[in-house]
């Protein structure tokens, strides 16, 4: 062979192998195929239970029971589930075989479902049983859908107006032998809708390659830190951004999965955790809110959940705290976003942080913590500007990296400034790359000129002992165009005051970023995803305290 010459680039010698999401599933049924997948079934709400070997085998069934309905590669099939054993031999089967899996929150708005299918024109729709009546509405409506396949087995086939095949069946006609076909690694894989609160919700398809990258950024320490030796309980939905990653995480270490199904009450939740000893969990703060209540009105205790993982919207400290001081799991906050597949940062202590004082750690953990590799991020200016990393600085946060969409579904404009992606999250960074939001750029409160942050009036609130849940939004006023107003959903018995909380902020932020008022409420609207819905909060009380001023005149 001969010698490049001089300036002429050396091709390295190494083996290239594309990066599949299948080749994933194939190395934990290859070197982990006894460790168990353990699913809470959506028909009765038993337990489940089988191996990564198991999931190869019946994932790879699947691919050839599409194949014989006349899937083709690049062609989308949908998902209407919960956390399931079926719906992961979907994610991997449906993606292994070439064409697109098309996760779709059922939790939206009937007419979005219906948007979200018709615009990724899936070809096949598979849904849990639970979802029988929502297909039967839909089902007109989605005349390029040629098969709707409910996972189950033929004894609880439901009775429905839709003609519909079974997913137990379809998988028993299958048993010839099957080798994952090898693929272009920026071939698309995966497509999961926004949850749409402003418009019509957005697809961003996800590719081989991104996905792979991502649940191996997402292992590392200094991600969610994942080995073969936790057992995982994602909470968090597969319809909701793969579950941030955890269906392929989790597989790429060759860990023990544990998948609630449908119950996510706080009590089946503990239940599960403790008899599968749970190790490791992730989900969003309302469902963290629902187990700690049951564990504090149980007197329970945890006997093997190490860590948390919660995103989705900001960790309150209260609940940190709670986590860590009363029950000894660690909290640790993500942050994230459907169009970065989802992580981007996660929040854990450095060496240089580690050295400070304790008081110091807490400050620092309460944010949204440091960039994954494969991510990087800036905050600008109005004018595009960067903003320096001083921590006091905040500006709109945008992101880029190696799991960021470059643009959204079926859109040809792309959404990228200069080359990043606007999240549309207000933040700052420190000097030592912690990341905090302090507001979405729709929800920072504009008080006379001045910003408020919301996310940190509703923390404040939520560390109130009688206080269960918090939204704090921008409402009209005479003077100061807007000022702050406190919603507030007390704890079961908790019977705090307008006035005890208003005095509970002294001393604790600047007196102009305390609100001006405190709306009591039963409950607190949340979007498909688990967020608040400060939309509908903003249409129920923009006019509150010019109308609340007027009434007091």
């Amino acid at each position: 062979m001969s010698t490049p010459s001089a300036g002429t680039p050396l091709v390295g010698q190494m083996m290239d192998m594309p990066l599949l999401v299948s080749s994933i599933l194939q190395h934990a049924a290859r070197h982990f195929g006894g460790t168990e997948i353990v699913s809470r079934r959506v028909e009765d709400n038993t337990l489940h239970r089988y191996t990564w070997l198991d999931c190869e085998r019946r994932s790879k069934q699947l691919a050839q029971a599409l194949a014989r309905l006349g899937v083709e590669r690049g062609q989308r099939v949908g998902t209407l589930a919960w956390n399931t054993f079926r719906h992961i031999e979907a994610y991997y089967g449906v993606s292994g075989s070439g064409a697109v899996v098309h996760m779709i929150n059922p939790r939206l708005f009937c007419e979005q479902v219906n948007f979200i299918i018709n615009d990724a024109e899936d070809r096949v729709v598979m849904f849990d049983v639970t979802f029988a009546g929502l297909v039967d509405t839909l089902a007109p409506q989605c005349p390029q859908v040629r098969h709707w396949i409910a996972m189950t087995d033929r004894s609880t086939m439901p009775e429905m107006k839709t003609p519909v095949l079974c997913y137990e069946d379809l998988l028993g006609f299958e048993d010839a032998p099957y080798e994952w076909p090898e693929l272009d690694e920026r071939s698309a894989c995966g497509l999961c809708y926004t949850s749409g609160t402003t418009g019509h919700p957005k697809g961003a398809l996800y590719t081989h390659r991104s996905n792979v990258l991502h649940a191996m950024a997402s292992a590392m320490p200094d991600g969610l830190g994942l080995s073969a030796l936790n057992v995982i309980m994602p909470v968090v939905p597969m319809f909701h951004v793969n579950a941030w990653g955890i269906p392929y995480s989790g597989a790429l270490v060759g860990a023990k999965l544990v998948l609630p199904g449908r119950a996510l009450d706080g009590a089946s939740l503990y239940e599960l955790m403790e008899t599968e000893k749970v190790t490791f969990a992730a989900g969003v703060p309302t469902v963290w809110l629902a187990l700690l209540n049951h564990v504090e009105q149980a007197g329970a205790r945890f006997s093997t959940l190490e860590r948390t993982l919660v995103g989705g919207s900001a960790l309150p400290p209260a609940m940190q705290t709670m986590f860590q001081d009363k029950y000894g799991v660690q909290a640790i906050h993500a942050w994230g976003m459907t169009e970065m597949s989802p992580l981007g940062t996660v929040c854990k202590l450095s060496a240089t942080l580690a050295a400070r004082t304790l008081e110091e750690q807490q400050h620092s953990l309460r944010k949204q913590g440091h960039a994954l590799f494969g991510v990087d991020m800036k905050i600008v200016d109005d004018k595009g500007e960067s903003l320096p990393w001083d921590g006091v600085a905040f500006g709109d946060l945008h992101v880029r990296g190696l799991w960021v969409i470059d643009r959204y579904f079926n859109h040809d404009e792309s959404p990228l400034k200069d080359g990043w992606f606007p999240t549309g999250d207000v933040a700052t960074i420190d000097a030592d790359g912690y990341m905090q939001i302090t507001d979405r750029s729709k929800d920072v409160v504009k008080s006379g000129g001045e910003w408020i942050s919301s996310i940190d009036v509703e923390n404040i609130a939520i560390a109130h002992p009688d206080v269960a849940e918090a939204a704090c939004i921008a409402a009209r006023h005479a003077k100061w165009a807007e000022r702050p107003l406190l919603v507030i959903v007390r704890k079961p018995g908790g019977k705090v005051t307008r006035d005890e909380i208003l005095r509970f902020y002294e001393g604790k932020v600047a007196k102009w970023w305390i609100p001006d008022e405190v709306v009591f409420v039963e409950e607190i609207p949340h979007t498909a995803t688990g967020k608040v819905l400060k939309l509908k909060l903003r249409d129920r009380f923009a006019d509150y305290l010019v109308e609340h001023a007027a009434a007091a005149q």
